[in-house]
């Protein structure tokens, strides 16, 4: 009986070791993809209430609720504006204002949300249950998902031409028309950048009659 040399036992070992780790890696970057698809960044709202720590720095340190500006009211540097971005982008900009104003050398800021502001959104006119609907924190509300709470159309709604009004950043009211009917029925002529608009907090939503 002959048993297999050393260097032919070593190489089977490395061509194997090199087979399981290609397959995890495979299966892993499948499932990082998996989560950047559907975990957004949170963005914090007004009224959001906020723990933000400053490394070594406890006195300044607090918890603060957004206001309808949209700004925490911080020790020292009084005012700063954080609705609408990230985590990361609050922290970092938290630390440039004490950085900017000379108070901290090199700041370590942590915020955490203690506590979410309440989110909503309205769809009004054709469809079977017309109300305000909560906004989903750990997920997004897409058009579709909201005419679907609401019990889908009625038979005179005029599908194709849903709006969606909004208030921008800059304060200005903006309306987005989207063919949902389409996008329901999966016809060709839908934009697919349609079915991927998500819904934001205050967004009201109108399905117009069809004129008969």
């Amino acid at each position: 009986m002959r048993f297999p040399t050393l260097s032919a036992w070593l190489r089977r070992l490395l061509l194997t070791t090199c087979w399981l780790a290609a397959l995890l890696c495979a299966h892993g970057a499948g499932s990082a993809d998996d989560a950047v698809k559907k975990n957004r960044p949170y963005r914090i709202a007004n009224t959001d209430k906020l723990r933000i720590a400053i490394f070594q720095e406890e006195d300044l340190s607090t918890i603060a609720r957004v206001d309808t500006n949209g700004a925490v009211n911080l020790k020292l540097v009084q005012s700063v504006r954080v609705a609408g971005l990230t985590i990361s982008e609050a922290e970092r900009t938290i630390e440039a204002a004490y950085q900017d104003n000379r108070y901290l050398r090199n700041p370590q800021v942590t915020v955490n949300v203690e506590e979410y502001a309440p989110r909503e959104v309205t769809i009004m006119g054709q469809v079977r249950a017309p109300a305000r609907y909560p906004l989903p924190i750990e997920s997004p509300m897409t058009i579709l998902d909201l005419v679907t709470k609401a019990g889908g159309f009625t038979d005179v709604a005029k599908g194709t031409e849903v709006k969606i009004t909004r208030i921008g950043p800059d304060g200005k009211s903006q309306t987005i028309v989207v063919d949902v009917e389409s996008l329901i029925k999966g016809k060709s002529k839908a934009n697919p950048g349609e079915s991927s608009i998500e819904l934001e907090d205050g967004d009201i939503v109108y399905v117009p009659e069809r004129i008969i």
